[in-house]
């Protein structure tokens, strides 16, 4: 099947790739490999998916002109308490490739959306998986509406073509493949994650700006400080003392303070 490929430092780095017509879930796929004895580094891309999944367990369906991909990715030598973390360097890496591919003022929403406008433009979603014998995997799927924004949601939603961008999900996909090598690299199994951190930081949206975040019960209002060494939200009340979020639902800007 013709159309995608990998950039060239994916290639050296030995990754693989395989592409198909129609999928239920990239992620999914990409598990099922991992479980039945595939190691990674091995990318999925479908050119349809009907039953992605996004953060939380929303459905994330994608059609024909939008890019869905997914990367297995080995982490056996990467301490447990880091593999998190690699939320981070799917997040930088999608936007060094937005911009590699031209696209302008796109930012980083905690902990994995991208946003044009305030408009979501992709959405992340990290998963890890074990089998016996101590093999250890996560994968990172990366969704973004490139030709179309799905309809109906409680959230505004773009794409490329929207903002006037005649890029392909093809083009984008090689500078994904690079991107996310070098952040990678950058990330060093974890022990560079701080690097990764300013670099999140510098394309985050709302930092020093009202949100709130909902956890189950609780709500957590304040202005967003920053994200710490273990990438969770700092948030900072009015009377100055500071809370650490872990997960939960976001709310920026004036969302924050309507929440």
């Amino acid at each position: 099947m013709s159309g995608y490929g990998l950039g060239p430092q994916a290639r050296v780095a030995g990754h693989r790739l395989h592409v198909h017509e129609r999928l239920d879930s990239t992620n999914t796929e990409a598990m099922a490999r991992f479980r039945a004895g595939e190691t990674g580094p091995l990318w999925i891309v479908a050119h349809r998916q009907d039953a992605g999944r996004g953060r939380r367990g929303n459905a994330w369906a994608s059609e024909p002109g939008n890019l869905t991909a997914s990367l297995l990715w080995p982490v056996d030598d990467v301490e447990p308490g880091q593999v998190p973390t690699l939320g981070f360097v799917a997040g930088v890496a999608l936007s060094a490739a937005l911009a590699a591919a031209g696209v302008e003022g796109c930012r980083l929403k905690w902990p994995n959306d991208v946003l044009a406008s305030g408009a979501k433009l992709a959405g992340l979603l990290l998963e890890a998986d074990s089998r016996p014998g101590g093999r250890r995997a996560v994968v990172m799927g990366f969704g973004v509406n490139v030709a179309a924004a799905p309809q109906g949601l409680p959230y505004p939603a773009t794409c490329l073509r929207q903002m006037r961008y005649d890029t392909r999900a093809e083009d984008l996909f090689v500078h994904l493949t690079d991107a996310v090598i070098d952040a990678a690299r950058q990330w060093d199994r974890g022990r560079g994650f701080e690097r990764i951190r300013e670099r999140w930081i510098a394309d985050a949206a709302g930092i020093g700006a009202p949100v709130s975040v909902r956890t189950g019960d609780t709500l957590v209002h304040g202005i967003f400080e920053t994200i710490d060494g273990a990438g969770r939200l700092v948030v900072r009340s009015e009377d100055g003392t500071r809370r650490t979020v872990t997960a939960g639902e976001v709310h920026l800007g004036t969302a924050a303070t309507a929440a």
